[in-house]
């Protein structure tokens, strides 16, 4: 018996990259994804958000929060590590990884008590790649000029299917 791949994911990785003008664009493309993740229910969606200091990944975060509906304040996670937000439809917890010395420290942070229906987004991923795996969703920022060039890759089917809502 042979393991049968589905079509789409032949189709893997899909990628597009466009330039956001300011933070204000970089907030609004957060909010564009979080439309498309509203009707989400397909398990626990890990999108991995990569860039340099400053590339605007939490401005991006706080856009994707505002998007689902969070009304409140925004906080990076570099101190925390991660920052649980309880909405509706889905949990988000947005951590960042900067801080970790060894990705056997993300252990201490509880990811497998996370509810299976959530969304993770990750800033620093790198630091603990090994023990994260392959992410569904890889978005990275870096500056241009006043703006940012986002690139963003689709990782598994449901992410691409995700993209084709945008």
């Amino acid at each position: 018996m042979t393991d049968s791949v589905p079509p789409e994911a032949a189709m893997l990785p899909v990628s597009f990259a466009m330039l956001l003008a300011d933070a204000a664009a970089t907030e609004h493309f957060g909010e564009r994804l979080a439309g498309a993740v509203k009707g989400y229910s397909d398990g626990r969606l890990m999108i991995f958000l990569q860039g340099d200091l400053g590339a605007g990944k939490t401005t991006f975060s706080r856009g994707f929060l505002r998007g689902l509906g969070h009304q409140g304040r925004v906080p990076s996670p570099t101190y925390t590590l991660i920052e649980p937000y309880e909405l509706d439809p889905l949990p988000v917890y947005h951590m960042d990884l900067y801080r970790l010395q060894d990705g056997a420290e993300l252990e201490f942070l509880g990811l497998e008590d996370l509810p299976e229906q959530s969304v993770l987004l990750i800033e620093w991923p790198e630091r603990a790649a090994a023990e994260l795996g392959e992410p569904d969703l890889r978005l990275c920022l870096s500056l241009a000029g006043q703006g940012r060039e986002l690139q963003l890759e689709a990782l598994s089917v449901r992410a691409a299917k995700l993209l084709s809502e945008l």
